[in-house]
């Protein structure tokens, strides 16, 4: 599957979609905007620089349909959000406890130091590890429970979804609330009816929307309001970009120049590559996987690139 990764785009000119004729698109572009969530049908100039040929899945509205029209499907819904706020909100108490001890080992040099750090980063990595699967186990309950499928007005969404994508020469999923998109995304089974359209679309991601594309979501801010965050373990994406975190607007979220802390960034979610998605960013991932010159942050806590192409698992 041809991936496009964009930079963020506080206005959706899309360069990439702007010249879609240049990609060999031919067909109808559908597009994703439900992290917009009640501004999703807000897409007249996203639509306009795609030429008029867009659909939009409307996935949010869909959710929406879906919680008014499956009232017991929607309490499982809540009771599953409630369980996943549990687990963050236990997860960062741990996380807070654990980097603390790693950022206090940085500091200190000579004798067992370095053994005692790469003990502590190990314990954060299993921490991190630990609390995706169950996230991960707590969604599988879930759906175990409610099957989608077996949920009528689901289903029919979902068949609706499926032929839309199966028509598209090419998918452009906008950024917005990271949470509701990876929900969306899922419940309508996007990956999979992209997985078993015809024409493989074009996949075009920015912002959020490329980071629900990951197997992996990491929520990251180092200059909040409230002060720096930790870096945290959110929840699986579509799994369809693999081994890489994805850091939209890094320059302006992240501490770049922090050496020491973006170490510890590194060093956490590796092997996966912590790449940088900045303004005026497209990185093309095709079958031979990522380019070389794409911004990483290396396990030295530096920017630098790839200098040859890296390969996707």
């Amino acid at each position: 599957m041809r991936i496009i990764l964009l930079g963020p785009q506080r206005r959706p000119t899309v360069d990439a979609v702007a010249r879609y004729h240049a990609l060999g698109v031919s067909g109808p572009v559908a597009v994703v905007t439900a992290g917009w969530q009640e501004r999703e049908p807000d897409d007249a100039e996203l639509t306009r620089l795609i030429g008029g040929r867009a659909v939009n899945l409307g996935l949010y509205r869909r959710w929406l349909d879906v919680q008014e029209r499956d009232p017991g499907y929607f309490a499982g819904e809540r009771r599953l959000a409630e369980t996943l706020a549990e687990l963050q909100d236990l997860y960062l108490l741990r996380l807070d406890c654990a980097l603390r001890a790693v950022n206090a080992l940085q500091r200190r040099s000579g004798g067992f130091a370095a053994e005692a750090l790469a003990e502590a980063m190990a314990a954060v990595r299993e921490l991190d590890g630990a609390h995706l699967r169950r996230v991960n186990a707590a969604r599988l309950e879930f759906i175990q429970q409610w099957p989608p499928h077996d949920r009528p007005v689901i289903a029919e969404h979902r068949a609706e979804v499926s032929d839309v994508l199966g028509a598209a020469s090419a998918v452009v999923i906008a950024g917005g609330h990271v949470g509701v998109l990876a929900w969306v995304l899922h419940l309508f089974n996007v990956g999979a009816a992209l997985e078993s359209a015809a024409g493989r679309p074009i996949l075009v991601a920015w912002s959020a929307g490329a980071m629900a594309l990951t197997d992996r979501i990491v929520l990251f801010h180092d200059r909040a309001p409230q002060g720096p965050g930790h870096p945290e373990m959110y929840a699986s994406g579509l799994s369809v970009v693999r081994d890489a975190v994805l850091l939209p607007h890094a320059r302006a979220r992240l501490l770049l120049d922090d050496a020491p802390r973006m170490a510890v960034f590194a060093r956490r979610f590796g092997p996966a590559r912590c790449i940088l998605l900045e303004s005026g960013t497209r990185i093309e991932i095709d079958s031979a996987g990522w380019p070389p010159g794409v911004r990483v942050i290396g396990e030295d806590g530096h920017v630098g690139v790839l200098e040859t192409a890296l390969e996707t698992s």
